[in-house]
C-alpha cells in the first residue's frame, strides 16, 4: 500500500472517496435511527435499509450508462445531485413526512450504484491490475474504518440539532467529493460505441459473468448468501432494544464497532486474497459472519450478550472487507474496460436483489418470530454457503487459475508510476 500512496492520482482520487464516505456512513445509518424515532417502529428502520437496496433493481440500465459515457464526470454529476437531495431533509419536521426520508434514501441509492459501477471502472482505467488488490483494500479500509468515528458522529449530530443539520452537512460533504474528484485528471478508456439490442446490450454484464465459471460460482453462493444477510438491518436494533435494553441510538455504536474490526479486514484484504485466492477468501468470510450471527443469541444459554456482541460485532467486520475485496477485484480483473459498468451493475445486482427480499422479511418477520430465531437461522445459511464454496470445483480458465493459485512472492507488484495515467491492460 505504501508503494500505491505515491501515485499522485490515486492520493486525489482516495481524498474523494474518503470524504464521500463520510459523509455516507454519517446519513445512512442515522437515517435508520430518525425513522425510529419518528415511529418507535423497528420495522420503518428496516425499510431505511430497504429504500437504500432498491435503486440496485436499476444496477443494468446504470451500468449501461457508466459504459457509455465519461465516468468522471458522471461521479461529479451525482455527487452533486446526491448533495441536493441531503440537503432537502430540512424539509423533515414529523412523522408525516416520513415519505421524504425514505425518498432522499430512494435516491441516495440509487445514486450509490451509479458511483460504484463508475469508480470501478475509474479505478481500472487509473492502475495497472497487480495493484488492483491493494487499491480496492485501501478504499475497503476507508469505507468500513470511518464507521468508527462516523456513525458516532452522526448520531451525536443527530441527537444535539437533529435530523436537518445533518443533512444540510453532508450536502456539504457531497460537494466537496464533488470538487474532488473533478481534479482527477485520468485519462479514461473510450465509452464503448458497439451497439446491439438495447436488451442485448443492458445485459451484457450477466452474459459476462456466466461466461467466466469462478465469477458465475462466486457471485450465485454470495447472493444466497446475501438472502440472509438483509435480515440483520432490522434484527440488530431488536438485539439493541430487547437483547442489550439499550436505546436505538446504540446502534450507531456497534457500526462504530464493525469499523474497527473492518480497519484490520482492509489491512489484511490484499495480502488474504493473495494467499488463498479469491473462493477460499469469501468462503472463509461467510463461515464468520455465519458464526458472527449465532454469537448475537447467547443469552439464551445463560452468557452475557454485551462482551459476545462486541466481538461479534468486531470479527464480522474484519472479515466482510476480505470478502468484498475478493469480490471486487477479481471481477475487475476478469472483465474488460468497457464491460466494467455493466459487469459491476450485474454483480450488484445479484447481490442486493436476495438482500431486498431479506430486508422486507425481517422487517415483517420481526414481528412475529422471536429475533433470535432469525439470527440462528441466518447463521446456519451462511454456513451452508461457506462450505459449498469451499468444497466446491469448478473449470477454470488459465487467467481465474492464475488468480486463484498464485504465489505473490513469485509475481512481485511493479511500482507506481509518478505519472498522470497508468493504464489498465486490457
Amino acid at each position: 500500500m505504501k508503494t500505491l500512496l505515491q501515485h499522485r492520482l490515486f492520493r486525489r482520487l482516495l481524498g474523494g472517496w474518503t470524504v464521500g464516505n463520510l459523509a455516507d456512513s454519517a446519513l445512512f445509518l442515522t437515517l435508520a435511527v430518525w425513522a425510529k424515532d419518528l415511529t418507535g417502529s423497528s420495522s420503518a428502520a428496516g425499510l431505511v435499509f430497504f429504500a437504500l437496496a432498491l435503486p440496485s433493481l436499476l444496477a443494468p440500465l446504470l451500468g449501461l450508462l457508466v459504459d457509455r459515457v465519461r465516468r468522471k464526470p458522471l461521479i461529479v454529476t451525482a455527487n452533486l445531485v446526491a448533495a441536493g437531495g441531503a440537503a432537502s431533509l430540512v424539509l423533515i419536521d414529523g412523522p408525516e413526512m416520513l415519505w421524504l426520508l425514505y425518498a432522499v434514501t430512494l435516491l441516495y441509492g440509487a445514486l450509490g450504484v451509479l458511483n460504484g459501477a463508475a469508480q470501478s471502472g475509474l479505478l481500472r482505467d487509473l492502475l495497472p491490475d497487480d495493484q488492483l488488490d491493494s487499491a480496492n483494500a485501501m478504499l475497503s479500509t476507508v469505507d468500513n474504518g470511518l464507521r468508527i468515528l462516523t456513525p458516532a458522529i452522526g448520531a451525536g449530530l443527530y441527537v444535539l440539532w437533529g435530523g436537518p443539520a445533518l443533512g444540510l452537512g453532508v450536502a456539504g460533504l457531497l460537494v466537496v467529493t464533488a470538487a474532488l474528484i473533478a481534479s482527477v485528471p485520468v485519462a479514461e478508456s473510450d465509452p464503448d460505441g458497439e451497439r446491439s439490442t438495447f436488451w442485448a446490450d443492458a445485459v451484457a454484464g450477466f452474459k459476462h459473468l456466466r461466461s467466466v465459471p469462478l465469477l458465475l460460482r462466486m457471485v450465485i453462493v454470495v447472493a444466497a448468501a446475501f438472502g440472509v444477510i438483509g435480515l440483520f438491518d432490522t434484527v440488530l436494533f431488536e438485539v439493541v432494544e430487547h437483547g442489550l435494553g439499550m436505546d436505538p441510538a446504540f446502534f450507531g455504536v456497534l457500526m462504530s464497532l464493525q469499523g474497527a474490526g473492518a480497519i484490520v479486514g482492509g489491512v489484511t484484504s490484499a495480502m488474504v486474497l493473495r494467499r488463498w485466492g479469491p473462493a477460499r477468501t469469501v468462503g472463509t468470510s461467510l463461515a464468520v459472519v455465519g458464526l458472527a450471527s449465532v454469537a448475537f443469541t447467547v443469552d439464551v444459554v445463560g452468557l452475557p450478550l454485551l462482551p459476545a456482541a462486541v466481538v461479534a460485532i468486531l470479527v464480522a467486520g474484519a472479515v466482510i472487507p476480505w470478502m468484498m475485496v475478493a469480490m471486487i477485484t477479481t471481477r475487475q480483473r476478469l472483465t474488460p474496460p468497457r464491460l466494467q459498468g455493466r459487469t459491476a451493475a450485474a454483480t450488484n445486482i445479484s447481490m442486493t436483489l436476495p438482500q431486498i427480499l431479506s430486508i422486507a422479511a425481517g422487517a415483517a418477520l420481526v414481528t412475529v418470530v422471536d429475533y433470535r430465531v432469525l439470527l440462528i437461522v441466518a447463521g446456519v445459511v451462511l454456513g451452508v454457503c461457506s462450505v459449498v464454496l469451499l468444497a466446491g470445483r469448478v473449470q477454470s480458465t488459465p487467467a481465474e487459475s492464475a488468480e486463484e493459485d498464485a504465489d505473490p512472492a513469485q509475481k512481485p507488484a511493479e511500482p507506481a508510476e509518478e505519472s498522470d495515467v497508468t493504464p489498465a491492460a486490457t
